[in-house]
């Protein structure tokens, strides 16, 4: 059991809880395909929890390394960026839209995902292993996937028009790469 806190190993406790983050994005893309919301929602927040939890475990006992960033921002990506467009895709433009807004909104929503996967690589690029800075620039994928999951309820239990929809995830994921400064938590 000595490689759960070895910071060289793969399979270290911080990213034995990142590969957890990766299970439950990857059920909740299974559930979503089977327009199973809650459970896809339950799982999404799941992954958002040990996300959380696998940076903190990386600081606290040194486990950080190149592989766990990697790692992290795969699942990042997968949770926080793939995961929000599925369930708006899924749940507002499949059962919403039609013709060229549906085209429209296919097209906003690989924006979305280029944008998301863009700024975790340039954070990659830019970030040592371990270090945490106090402001992010540009809004972070997990806020990102917050924002988008609002838009999805206020769609699913208002009357916001799918067209809006459209117009905020394009907000979105343009915010992710701006120069907003975002307070690190």
């Amino acid at each position: 059991m000595k490689f759960l806190w070895n910071p060289s190993s793969h399979f270290n406790l911080a990213n034995l809880f990142t590969f957890v983050n990766i299970t439950a994005g990857l059920s909740a893309v299974y559930f979503i395909t089977q327009n199973n919301f809650i459970a896809a929602s339950i799982l999404a927040w799941i992954g958002g929890a040990f996300d959380i939890f696998d940076g903190k475990i990386a600081r606290k006992y040194k486990l950080s390394n190149e592989f766990g960033v990697q790692l992290d921002s795969f699942a990042d990506f997968l949770s926080f960026v793939l995961v929000p467009v599925f369930f708006v895709f899924q749940a507002t433009y499949t059962t919403q839209l039609e013709g060229v807004w549906f085209f429209v909104a296919s097209l906003v929503s690989i924006y979305y995902v280029i944008s998301g996967i863009r700024r975790l690589i340039h954070f990659n690029l830019h970030t040592d292993a371990g270090s945490v800075s106090n402001y992010f620039t540009g809004v972070p994928t997990p806020l990102g996937a917050i924002l988008l999951w609002l838009v999805f309820l206020a769609n699913t239990y208002t009357p916001l028009p799918a067209l809006l929809v459209i117009a905020l995830m394009l907000l979105i994921g343009w915010s992710l790469n701006s120069t907003i400064k975002v307070r690190h938590p």
